[in-house]
């Protein structure tokens, strides 16, 4: 099995580095190149692509040959970065590969989740300030996700709760909507959602799913 993990050098995808090596899956590895460093500790044992994980030549590159695809769709700035990232990656991917999305639980696929007050306040009132800073855009990452919908691809949205650092406490659970009572805790380990992601290649239940997920 060999999987690319688009958006390797951050905390997120240096788990899920991990879990695919402990899983003997054979890795590719795309980040910016001024964080090519934050992968040293798995020197020898992936290969590292450097470049912008919406550059279309950098993705094509990466997915060449690849079973399986793990992208974090990253809101950076307002040019569009994760619409890019998840274009570039639904266009170059192998036909039947596995193509694994993750993001947060603002994402909504067909409008039947329900938010408490504290996340519509924090995305009503942090997207449009973060867009006026040029920091981030949250809506480039709900049209990111519109494509991928869209797609007749083996795609699966990962849809993230609140996280929080700390030791594995396994495989997360999992619902179709936000506000199903088992997704009560808001929060999952990082560790475990990097999990759920690799997990997730080999778990064709998952295809074409959005899954909100909780610890």
């Amino acid at each position: 099995m060999k999987v690319c993990i688009v958006g390797a050098s951050g905390k997120l995808g240096q788990y899920m580095v991990q879990h695919a090596l402990d899983r003997g899956y054979e890795v590719v590895g795309v980040c910016r190149e001024q964080s090519v460093e934050k992968l040293d500790r798995f020197k020898g044992r992936i290969a590292v692509i450097p470049g912008a994980t919406d550059d279309r030549e950098v993705v094509k590159r990466a997915v060449a040959g690849c079973d399986g695809v793990l992208t974090v769709l990253v809101p950076r700035g307002v040019h569009g970065y994760s619409t890019g990232t998840a274009q570039a990656v639904l266009d170059y991917a192998d036909p039947g590969a596995r193509l694994i999305f993750s993001c947060g639980w603002h994402i909504s696929r067909d409008g039947q989740d329900v938010y408490s007050r504290k996340l519509k306040a924090i995305v009503n009132v942090f997207g449009p300030l973060a867009r006026l800073a040029r920091f981030a855009d949250l809506d480039d990452q709900v049209e990111a996700c519109r494509l991928i919908f869209a797609s007749t691809t083996r795609w699966t949205v990962v849809r993230g709760s609140d996280l929080e650092e700390g030791e594995s406490q396994g495989l997360p659970v999992w619902s179709r909507h936000v506000g199903d009572p088992i997704l009560e805790s808001n929060i999952t380990r990082r560790v475990d959602f990097a999990l759920f992601m690799v997990a997730a290649i080999e778990n064709d239940e998952l295809v074409q799913e959005a899954p909100a997920i909780v610890g």
